[in-house]
């Protein structure tokens, strides 16, 4: 039997391809700058504000005015920032200063940094793809920080008004006070937010990264939580190890795909929860088919973050590189492998990235 490969709808041509190719560059470029322009605090300085020179702008930030004309130079011809030639003043449009400041809804700026942050490591990953192996957490000294903001706008605003009333009675037995364990934490931002929240529950939080548990813990304590403690925990013998029966309530944010062995931790996960316990994931929105992800609007920079982060961390410890695009039609499979019987598919409208699972035993 001959493979005949399937007819695109409109047959493509090396002129049109070459366009696309020519935009994604000057585009990635536009991304770089957007990086900086929200690492450097740019954004911010220029947002509700009339017109200011390119000095004007570096001395209210304290920075130095070429980097700032330069790149003030790139915003505009990338159609983000307008200017006045003859006065050489510059602003930002307020419909622009929606997206790429904090001013409402998503700062889409804060995305911009995952493509600099992983290019870092393309040198290594390309050798993992000659040798094999991967590249550890450690040559990412800001990831943590990156994906801290990334929940910030995703998770956190829609934890208590979207994500928990997932479970029904969940926000009534969190006043009453239950215990509960994050996995793979990261900074613990969320747990932080249940905590000051629920006084009556204890929260618990277990990452890996000395980092990110360490950050974590001087929130708590700055708040003054009594009622939440983070541990620095390798989960990838979880289900041997996990307490049992320890936990009314279990989550992951992001959590489980870049794990060493994601269906050991599934399995501590179901073995730690307390009869009639709940576990809430969140997790990519993708297929488990290559071809099915073709329509997804962030398909191709999800699996950029895979091979340069989630699936090459867990190839680095040894583990399966489950990958970022692992899918919905997968997690289903490794939810029921692990022994959740009744498990329930959302998707939220404010997060095109996300799928949340709710999953009892």
């Amino acid at each position: 039997m001959c493979n005949v490969l399937p007819t695109p709808a409109i047959e493509p041509t090396t002129d049109t391809f070459e366009a696309r190719l020519v935009n994604a560059l000057n585009e990635s470029g536009l991304m770089l700058l957007t990086s900086i322009g929200y690492r450097t605090g740019l954004f911010e300085a220029l947002r509700g504000q009339p017109p200011q020179t390119s000095q004007e702008v570096a001395d209210r930030l304290g920075l130095v005015e070429r980097y700032v004309r330069e790149w003030l130079g790139g915003m505009v011809a990338g159609g983000v920032i307008e200017t006045d030639p003859e006065t050489q003043r510059y602003w930002l449009p307020d419909a622009h200063a929606a997206r790429l400041t904090d001013i409402e809804g998503a700062n889409l700026a804060v995305y911009a940094q995952f493509l600099s942050l992983l290019g870092a490591v393309e040198d290594e990953v390309i050798i993992c793809f000659r040798e094999g192996g991967g590249v550890p957490y450690a040559r990412y000294p800001r990831f943590h920080e990156v994906m801290a903001t990334d929940s910030a706008q995703t998770v956190l605003p829609a934890l208590l008004d979207s994500i928990l009333p997932l479970a029904p009675g969940l926000i009534e037995r969190l006043e009453s006070g239950i215990d509960v364990l994050d996995c793979a934490c990261g900074r613990g931002r969320a747990l932080l937010k249940l905590a000051e929240r629920f006084p009556a529950s204890g929260f618990v939080g277990y990452d890996l990264s000395e980092e990110a548990i360490g950050w974590a813990r001087q929130q708590a304590d700055a708040l003054g939580l009594a009622n939440v403690a983070f541990t620095v925990r390798d989960l990838s013998d979880f289900d041997t190890t996990a307490e049992p029966a320890a936990f009314d309530l279990v989550t992951t944010f992001d959590g489980i795909h870049d794990q060493a062995r994601p269906l050991s931790l599934l399995r501590g996960i179901h073995r730690s929860l307390k009869p009639g316990g709940v576990y809430i994931a969140q997790d990519i929105h993708a297929s488990s088919h290559h071809h099915l992800d073709r329509e997804h609007p962030l398909g191709a920079l999800l699996y950029a973050v895979s091979v340069t982060h989630c699936m090459t961390v867990s190839l680095a410890q040894g583990g399966e590189g489950l990958g970022t695009m692992w899918g919905r039609e997968r997690a289903l499979e490794y939810f029921d492998r692990a022994g959740f019987t009744d498990v329930t598919v959302h998707q939220l409208e404010h997060d095109i990235q996300n799928d949340y699972f709710v999953c009892r035993p």
